[in-house]
């Protein structure tokens, strides 16, 4: 190929792939600054008839609680309020039991945290535990040991040993 149809090939996609760079950053930050979703803030609602499942999730035809969640989410999210204060506002309003995890602040930060703790202090027992019983293990010698009685000699030793020593001649 000479240089003009490399040229003529690499001014397509070169307007191509600048394109994409320019128009790129703007749907990006178009996504960024878009509210959260309906559904994700639904996971983040516990219903409230006693079910357990998340707003999102209740599957009773007719839930008193999830409806009129749903409808206040909606107010909530023509507001134009972030993700963030709609989830205070259910706080505030309904108590910390309506979030369907709890935040990390104050005693729930105890809740996020001790399983980890306890797992860890778990393996450290278990590894000084271990390191324990290794440590007491004592090694044996293989032949008697000195202090104690050597075994007592079997009447029945000397005639074996005539008995091979007859069978090798």
């Amino acid at each position: 190929m000479n240089s003009a149809a490399k040229k003529t090939l690499h001014s397509p996609l070169a307007a191509l792939l600048l394109a994409a760079c320019l128009l790129a950053p703007p749907a990006l930050l178009f996504a960024q600054n878009a509210g959260p979703s309906f559904s994700e803030l639904e996971e983040s609602l516990t219903c409230q008839c006693g079910c357990g499942l998340t707003v999102h999730s209740c599957n009773h035809l007719q839930c008193p609680s999830a409806i009129p969640l749903r409808a206040e989410i909606r107010e909530q999210m023509a507001l134009g309020s972030d993700k963030a204060t709609i989830l205070a506002y259910f706080g505030e309003k309904y108590g910390e039991k309506i979030l369907s995890s709890p935040t990390t602040q104050g005693f729930n930060l105890l809740a996020w945290t001790l399983p980890f703790v306890a797992v860890a202090i778990g393996a450290l027992l278990i590894v000084m535990l271990v390191r324990g019983w290794a440590g007491k293990r004592k090694v044996r010698p293989a032949g008697p040991q000195t202090g104690t009685p050597a075994p007592a000699a079997s009447p029945y030793k000397d005639v074996l040993e005539k008995e091979l020593r007859e069978l090798e001649d």
